[in-house]
Formats: structure tokens, C-alpha cells, sequence
């Protein structure tokens, strides 16, 4: 006796709504990923449980990539019949479709943080690691051209401040040169020079030499204590002379 076609209607018992939404939805993953294979089709399936709870299934181009074909294909055909649509009837679409983005969008970040892991097969936690380590690798990519650039604009300013610093230092030796220049001469100008007199010539009275109109040249001699050495002729000289040579002077 051969099974009979059930009645699709809503199932009122909750466990047993629950076992047939978790086989059916096995059973309908199943025909998703054969007719993906054998009609190398790309396909896309989105599946909401009655708490919520998302189920997918795409090839490998990927979800995102599907959809967006999906909503480029939707507003071409509504641009070549745009008379066949009424304004209200497609913002009451769009709603919709927007929602399911944010959503998915949502949920793709939190995957890239690393929550909600759980409803993910392999190959889709392999195409989110892939997806994350290509991310990865721009990033660092980027980061490294930073530093490279930052350290070539330190190297630039380090070579700027030590061309500053040795025209500086080659300023100041100029002055110093400059300083020790004018420093010499007025050093020669003032110094004074003297000369030693020995005390023998300091103390020698230097000869006398009288000379004019009282009879020609005479040499006098004397000691220095105003008396009249021996052989000098007194006759020569002027009175006033006389008592001034026999006073001391």
C-alpha cells in the first residue's frame, strides 16, 4: 500500500512542526546544492525558522554577490517597464528587501567578529576565514606603508635639523674668530713697555758740559755732594752758578 500525499496545511502540533521544518530543511539544502552542481547554476537560499533563526545556502560566488545580482536584474526590469508598476506597490517591496539587507549585512559583521558561528557548515566557515585573512592582509599592507612613510618623513626632518644644527656651530666659530681678531691688537696697544734701568746708572751723575759766553767749554766734574772735585776752575763760571754748585745744587 503505497503512501498517500499529505495535505500542506499548517502542522498544529509544535514538535512535530519543529521535526518536519528541521528534515525538510535538510532535504531542501540537499536539492539547492545539486542543482548548483549539476546545472552549475548559481544559487541562493534563505531559509527563517519560526523563532527566527536564519538558514543559507549559496555557491561559491557567494550570498552577497547573489543578492546584488538579484537587485541590479529587479531595477533593471522596473527601469524597462517602469509603467507597469505602481510607486506605492514597489515601496511596499523595497521595504522588505531593504530590511533583509541590513540584516544579512548585520549578521556578516557579527561573523567577522567572530559570534554566531554555530549555524555556519565548513566551506562557509573556509570562505569567512579567507575572507577574513585577505582583509587582514590589506590592512597590514596598509599599515606598513604608513610606517614606511612616517619614517621617511623622520628621516627627511632629522636631516633638516642636522643641517640647522652644523650651520649654526660654523656661525659661531665665525665669531668666535672674529672676537679673537679684534682682541689682539687693542691687547698690543695697551700693554706699555719698560725697560730696567740698573741701579749703579740710576745713582751716576752725567758730566756737566758749561758752555757760552764765560770763556768756551768746561767739563765739571762732581760726586754728587756739591763739594768741587780737584783740578776744576771755578773762575769760569758765574757767581750765582758758583754758590749753587758749593750749596748742593
Amino acid at each position: 500500500m503505497g503512501r498517500g500525499r499529505v495535505q500542506l496545511k499548517r502542522i498544529e502540533n509544535k514538535i512535530s512542526r519543529q521535526v518536519t521544518f528541521s528534515k525538510r530543511r535538510s532535504g531542501l539544502l540537499k536539492k539547492a546544492n545539486e542543482i548548483s552542481v549539476l546545472c552549475d547554476a548559481d544559487v541562493a537560499l534563505i531559509v527563517f525558522s519560526t523563532k527566527g533563526k536564519l538558514f543559507e545556502y549559496s555557491t561559491n560566488s557567494s550570498m552577497e554577490s547573489i543578492l546584488e545580482r538579484y537587485e541590479r536584474y529587479s531595477y533593471a526590469e522596473r527601469e524597462l517597464n517602469p509603467n507597469d508598476s505602481d510607486p506605492k506597490e514597489n515601496w511596499s517591496v523595497e521595504r522588505p528587501k531593504l530590511m533583509s539587507r541590513i540584516e544579512l549585512l548585520q549578521r556578516n559583521i557579527r561573523h567577522y567578529m567572530g559570534q554566531d558561528l554555530d549555524p555556519l557548515n565548513l566551506r562557509e566557515l573556509q570562505s569567512l576565514e579567507q575572507q577574513i585573512d585577505t582583509s587582514l592582509k590589506r590592512i597590514r599592507t596598509r599599515k606598513n606603508q604608513l610606517m614606511h612613510e612616517s619614517i621617511s618623513e623622520l628621516q627627511k626632518k632629522e636631516k633638516a635639523l642636522q643641517e640647522q644644527n652644523n650651520l649654526i656651530r660654523k656661525k659661531l666659530k665665525e665669531n668666535e674668530k672674529t672676537q679673537n681678531g679684534q682682541a689682539q691688537p687693542n691687547s698690543g696697544q695697551n700693554s706699555a713697555t719698560f725697560h730696567h734701568v740698573p741701579p749703579s746708572q740710576s745713582h751716576q751723575v752725567p758730566n756737566l758740559t758749561i758752555g757760552g759766553p764765560f770763556g768756551g767749554t768746561r767739563e765739571m766734574n762732581t760726586d754728587g755732594s756739591g763739594q768741587a772735585l780737584p783740578g776744576f776752575n771755578y773762575s769760569l763760571m758765574p757767581p750765582w752758578m758758583l754758590r749753587h754748585v758749593s750749596n748742593g745744587g
